[in-house]
């Protein structure tokens, strides 16, 4: 089962309501397991994961992991291939990593603060600054799309579109021509609502050529094999100078390198 496009209108389609209504409903029900739920969000890193990795995280046996990842990959969220011996599964799409922060976006924070002081830091970490899927999200994601509709880059009012400056910007600024913003039927610039500081990101074709380059210069590196990164000193400097962000009034400087942040 393929999940609904985006763009489907059940309100338009007549009668053909309770068969999206149909969809839906087999859609919410492959979500509605914590393990199956806790998968998706481990990949929205945007990497693939082996099916023990995945097991492992979730704490849950090798055959039952195998069991959810085949509902998962048979009803469209998930894509798989096998190498050797090992299962790989990644989300399908960036439309399905979309999808997931969304609804992670809706939801109240946690009432119960993080245990101990690693699941503190981890927390602290993400908050700060990680990947959604194949763009920046948290406060250094923010942080970014805040300085660029600032600057005129990207315009929000009725929408949310990258402009003309901005597409020169990512020209001249990172080397980025406008060909390479161009991707098929994903939108080349979209707000992705943050599911910590509850404003939107940039997210679309710009927001994943964004964070490609903040990692290829090394910017911004990944804080042990999870989704949270951190801006690195010359990374500060480039977006003191590209943006105007001042990562210490941003709240993104990290004292330390950080947790082995996992999820």
């Amino acid at each position: 089962m393929t999940p609904t496009p985006a763009n489907a209108s059940p309100a338009s389609s007549g009668s053909d309501g309770p068969a999206y209504g149909a969809e839906l409903a087999r859609l919410a029900a492959l979500l509605a397991d914590r393990t199956r739920a806790a998968f998706c969000l481990a990949l929205l890193d945007g990497r693939a994961w082996t099916a023990g990795e995945l097991a492992a995280y979730a704490q849950v046996a090798p055959s039952t992991a195998s069991e959810h990842l085949t509902r998962l990959t048979e009803g469209g969220l998930l894509a798989e291939w096998h190498q050797g011996r090992h299962r790989y599964v990644r989300l399908a799409s960036p439309r399905v990593a979309e999808l997931l922060e969304s609804l992670v976006a809706h939801l109240d924070p946690p009432t119960t603060p993080p245990r101990g002081l690693r699941a503190a830091s981890a927390s602290a970490a993400l908050a700060r600054g990680r990947t959604c899927y194949d763009h920046l999200a948290g406060r250094l994601g923010v942080a970014i799309t805040d300085a660029m509709t600032g600057r005129g880059l990207v315009d929000q009012d009725g929408g949310f579109a990258l402009t003309d400056a901005g597409r020169e910007w990512f020209a001249d600024g990172l080397g980025i021509e406008a060909a390479a913003l161009r991707s098929g039927r994903r939108p080349q610039a979209r707000g992705c609502l943050d599911w910590t500081e509850r404003r939107p990101h940039l997210a679309g074709t710009a927001g994943a050529r964004l964070c490609d380059r903040l990692l290829e210069r090394h910017w911004v590196r990944r804080i042990g094999s999870g989704r949270a990164v951190r801006l690195t000193p010359d990374g500060a400097r480039a977006l003191h100078d590209l943006l105007g962000i001042d990562d210490a009034a941003a709240g993104l400087r990290c004292a330390s390198p950080g947790p082995n942040v996992v999820g």
